[in-house]
């Protein structure tokens, strides 16, 4: 086996209003904002310092064409599991959030989109 390469920076997630996209994921997942790593409304970052894990940053991508979940004309790019420790009381929240419920679930997880249209999944044990 190869010697690392790298580690993980961060997860970039492009989308319309990158300030309002991380404040949803901020509330989900309990990441902090990182100003100091931020860059106005175009880039803006969750949970720490370069090095420091997860760190979720969100790119301004104004034109961006957001997946229809589960059409393969416009898939998913990407997707993030959230484990929960109770699926009804998440889901509340996520909803609250402003997450919609898409169709799928399986053993174990169920499949939202976030405000920007990106599929994520809360899972369970």
């Amino acid at each position: 086996m190869a010697g690392m390469i790298g580690q993980l920076r961060s997860v970039v997630i492009d989308c319309p209003d990158p300030r309002a996209l991380a404040g949803f994921y901020a509330e989900l997942l309990g990441l902090p904002l990182i100003e100091d790593n931020s860059d106005g409304d175009d880039w803006v970052v969750l949970g720490g310092p370069p090095g420091h894990q997860p760190r979720i940053a969100f790119q301004k991508a104004p034109n961006l064409r957001a997946p229809a979940w589960p059409d393969p004309e416009r898939p998913q790019q990407f997707h993030l599991d959230v484990t929960v420790d109770g699926i009804e009381t998440a889901e509340r929240a996520a909803l609250a959030l402003g997450a919609r419920r898409l169709p799928g679930e399986g053993e174990g997880f169920r499949v939202y989109a976030d405000p920007a249209g990106h599929p994520f999944c809360l899972c369970w044990d």
